[in-house]
């Protein structure tokens, strides 16, 4: 649950968790400034103020200022210290591959061989320039999204009031607040005029929260604690002086954030599967060079040869273009989504969000536009619907037939209190006349914008009823009230709880008489009360009365108009959004502090619950998740949405989903989730509405805040992580291929068909950009109509090794007996021989791109075909072919001379048939591979 009282939070403090934690209780006996004051929502006002030592009026002096920012330190909550440029030059280092193709560089510089060991230098060089320049962008990026916000507070400092910097707040300055303001740090309020706080970001809360200056009790929960304002809330009615208690991490705010980091940031799956590969591959290559070497020297082969051919094993058998390919392709998806708005912080996460089985998403201003909306009144007429806009149909609609306000004399002066009635203000263009913009109460600007439906605006109908007081929201009362001047009388314009005013009431408008209230109609109210309110609507009620003076009371007497029923609205695209999820196979879950009954409405707007799940859950049940048995565990799992949930309980809940075998997205933009997407494999943060705290937490920042781009962004993550299996595919297949060719020529002690140079060559120029090609695929359109992957398979699982192995089989062939033919068919000497098997092989795998489009495509219309970076990769290779063989510095350093039109000919013929045997295979394979259900984007 929440942290329940000041004292929690503030022992947390002392045990060292803040920064600050010797000057968190100074003793004002040896000179130090007033230490934080604990639970000040449990002390007067008056005590607070002199507990600080400060005068409301005049604030703190300039010196005092100082003395205590010495003590207690900036107001700002603890930032991760920006990753170097030099660490993050380090981590491109820090792979087994790198230090495989390292020992190399040492080997062939131990025995002479500087223009190869030059080579891999510069490949290491390459790749690490490759993979530094694009973690430096995506890294620096987000530190330029923390850098945006900057807020600003007005306090009270030698008598005047002035706007700084609100890293520059101390405890016990006196700091005036009014609607619109971001909280800069925890203040006890000592003065409250009609102020209201959005708290929704801390507490999950969508309504607003009603803030007065009276002491409250010790047990007063953090939502309930209504004489504080805590830092991060924004203010959205009224004005107020509130005197600073906490600032920083000691803040309810910095709790959380210590919270968060607390949680423990889990690998992702993607780095898990590549450092698992990686140690595959460097164990197989050890293997491999030990055991070929060892049968070499046992048949009596030179011991420098063999290490030689050691060399050129190693140099085949590891990828070297792997670790820049899938830095690339990987870059690429998340330039990708920053051009969808979602802005990635690690290159990991755009794989990780493709893998994803489960997102736990909270409601307000996530699946919600954290906006209150009037959509049903209740008249005494009958109920009436009221739509969004005209576009669909008729704006008020009583049984599907179109109202005419002016035609009904209960709804006209229904609509005539809201606009009345209210402190709210819409900003209208001059030409148009249309809204542009509406400040204040989200509750009021809701009704002034059902009053504009019917062309009523506060200005015009004050200036026919001119406004002579007003009274104020009663928290006790639970009403306000204005009061116009309308001819020789004095109207009385008031909304409250249906409770209160239906308390008060003693008459309904009956078309355009007065009749009194009775019991059973009362009773009648009540209930429709009650049955808006079940429907997870926020219900206020409308009355008015007219009397001689405006000095009357202003709850007696009361004519009851009606009742309004305010819904917090569905943003547009999320149950689009939710249906695409359910159709890929991605369980969306809503976690929110909300109630049940508002969680459950939304969750049936939105289609996330269709009734045939279980009903809502509260947090409290994930109190003590490890008191849960087994069964118990998975049937709770199987909710839909659960409502009153708490940071902590978030984290249990995240924890439950992973022990299950979840990969577990977490989106919000409050304070609140902050642990939740740090602790999630997947942290998914709103840009604009979210808060610092979320966006530090997080992996991926949602600009616009659509919960569609989180779709888009699973597709991309499916589609990267297709791409990167397909070009491991087809860099293992042809570096194996590779191996084997050396590997059989050396046991079966024939000359080297290609040289550890040439090799390199291959695997650095003809490898590379095929490679890079497939990593840039657009991806098949029905990549959303496949269920999510095993989360436990391997990056390449038994069906990809099987693959590797039969490609690598026939390119192997083909060169060796292109090889042959061309010793003892051309009648070629070994070292021109050696040209004929390099292009064959060279132009085999240039072709063998081609087996990498999915199972069951065309075969000539197909993600493969369709790229152009395939096209233009293959241009680009032939070229550096050719150079290889014609240029001639680069000729006579590769070992290699220009062949005949029969040897030529020789190389191309061979160098098709690993391809066209790839078609047929793929093509007799194709129904199985697909009746089976293998994701899309296997090779």
């Amino acid at each position: 649950m929440l942290l329940k009282s000041g004292e929690c939070c503030f022992v947390t403090i002392m045990l060292g968790m803040n920064p600050i934690t010797a000057a968190s209780h100074p003793n004002p006996a040896k000179g130090g400034p007033p230490g934080i004051l604990p639970a000040a929502y449990t002390a007067s006002a008056d005590a607070v103020i002199g507990h600080f030592q400060v005068s409301v009026a005049a604030g703190l002096g300039a010196v005092e200022v100082r003395r205590r920012r010495g003590y207690f330190g900036p107001n700002s909550l603890r930032e991760s210290r920006p990753q170097s440029a030099f660490h993050i030059l380090l981590d491109q280092f820090k792979s087994l591959i790198v230090a495989l193709l390292g020992s190399a560089v040492v080997l062939s510089s131990f025995f002479g061989h500087w223009v190869e060991a030059g080579a891999i230098a510069a490949v290491i060089a390459i790749n690490a320039a490759i993979g530094f320049f694009t973690e430096l962008r995506a890294i620096r990026s987000m530190e330029a999204l923390r850098r945006l916000s900057v807020i600003t507070a007005n306090v009270r400092r030698d008598g005047e009031t002035k706007a700084i910097h609100a890293r520059d707040l101390v405890p016990g300055d006196i700091v005036v607040i009014e609607g619109g303001d971001v909280v800069s740090a925890d203040l006890r309020l000592v003065e409250a005029s009609k102020l209201q706080c959005d708290e929704s970001v801390l507490t999950g809360e969508s309504l607003p929260v009603v803030k007065h200056t009276d002491p409250l009790a010790e047990d007063t929960a953090l939502p309930e604690r209504s004489n504080m304002l805590f830092q991060g809330t924004a203010v959205t009615r009224g004005s107020g002086v509130g005197i600073v208690v906490a600032t920083g991490m000691a803040t309810e705010l910095g709790q959380i954030a210590s919270l968060a980091e607390e949680a423990e940031a889990a690998e992702t799956p993607l780095e898990k599967r590549i450092a698992q590969l990686s140690r595959q591959l460097v164990w197989a290559t050890l293997g491999l060079t030990v055991l070929i070497g060892a049968a070499g020297i046992a048949t009596g082969k030179p011991a420098f040869l063999m290490l030689q051919t050691a060399i050129a094993l190693a140099v085949a058998a590891v990828p070297e273009g792997l670790p820049m390919v899938a830095t690339l392709a990987l870059a690429r998806g998340m330039w990708r989504m920053a051009r969808r708005n979602a802005l990635i912080e690690r290159l990991s996460a755009v794989e990780t969000l493709g893998a994803t089985t489960v997102i736990l998403t909270d409601k307000t201003g996530t699946l919600t536009e954290n906006r209150m909306t009037v959509v049903e009144l209740m008249l005494p007429c009958g109920d009436v619907s009221v739509a969004s806009s005209s576009a669909a149909g008729p704006v008020f609609a009583s049984n599907g037939a179109a109202l005419d306000p002016l035609g009904q004399a209960t709804l006209r002066p229904l609509l005539e209190v809201c606009v009345l009635c209210n402190n709210a203000a819409l900003s209208r263009d001059s030409g148009s006349g249309d809204v542009t913009r509406a400040v204040g109460d989200p509750t009021e600007t809701a009704l002034l914008l059902l009053g504009a439906k019917d062309g009523l605006y506060r200005e015009d109908l004050l200036g026919k009823y001119p406004e002579l007081h007003e009274e104020s929201f009663d928290p006790d009362l639970k009403m306000m009230a204005t009061i116009h001047q309308a001819g020789d009388q004095s109207y009385f314009a008031v909304k409250g709880a249906p409770e209160a005013l239906l308390a008060r009431a003693t008459h309904v408008l009956q078309g355009t008489q007065q009749e009194t209230l009775s019991a059973e109609e009362r009773t009648r109210w009540r209930n429709g009360s009650e049955a808006l309110a079940r429907r997870g609507l926020r219900v206020l009620a409308v009355a008015s009365k007219s009397a001689a003076s405006a000095d009357e009371p202003a709850y007696q007497g009361l004519t009851l108009l009606g009742l309004v029923g305010l819904q917090d609205p569905p943003r547009a695209d999320v149950a689009a959004a939710i249906a695409a999820c359910k159709r890929a196979g991605i369980r969306v879950v809503m976690v929110t502090g909300d109630h049940a009954v508002t969680a459950q409405q939304i969750a049936t707007a939105v289609g996330l619950d269709d009734g045939t799940g279980r009903a809502v859950v509260e947090g409290k049940v994930l109190t003590a998740p490890a008191a849960l048995s087994k069964a118990e565990r998975l049937d709770l799992l199987q909710t839909s949405v659960f409502a009153r949930v708490s940071p902590r309980q978030k984290l249990d809940l995240i924890s439950l989903y992973q022990d299950a075998g979840a990969v577990v997205a977490m989106t919000g933009d409050g304070v609140n989730d902050a642990p939740a997407l740090r602790k999630a494999d997947i942290g998914i943060a709103m840009g604009r509405r979210g808060s610092q705290v979320a966006r530090e937490a997080s992996d991926m920042v949602l600009q616009d805040d659509a919960f569609g781009t989180i779709v888009a962004a699973i597709a991309q993550g499916r589609i990267i992580f297709a791409n990167i299996r397909k070009f491991i595919v087809y860099l293992l297949s042809c570096n194996l291929s590779e191996i084997m060719i050396v590997g059989l020529a050396s046991l079966g002690g024939l000359p080297l068909p290609i040289l550890p140079l040439q090799i390199l060559y291959l695997n650095l120029v003809t490898d590379v950009f095929p490679a890079f090609a497939l990593g840039a695929s657009e991806g098949e359109a029905d990549i959303m109509g496949c269920w999510p992957r095993d989360p436990k398979e391997p990056l390449l699982p038994r069906r990809q090794w099987i693959a590797i192995v039969a490609y690598g089989a026939t390119i192997t062939a083909a060169t060796l007996t292109a090889f042959g033919l061309a010793i003892l068919g051309l009648g070629l000497e070994a070292d021109r021989a050696v040209t004929i098997a390099f292009l064959t092989l060279a132009l085999a795998q240039l072709w063998h791109v081609f087996n990498m489009r999915d199972a069951g495509t065309a075969l000539l219309v197909n993600e493969v075909t369709r790229n152009p970076y395939v096209w233009a990769a293959l241009g680009l290779c032939l070229g550096l072919i050719l150079s290889a063989v014609y240029l001639p510095g680069l000729s006579a350093i590769l070992g290699l001379s220009p062949p005949t039109a029969a040897g030529w000919g020789l190389a191309a013929a061979f160098s098709l048939v690993p391809c066209v045997l790839g078609q047929i295979a793929k093509a007799v394979s194709s129904r199985d591979i697909s009746d089976s259900g293998q994701v899309a984007g296997s090779p």
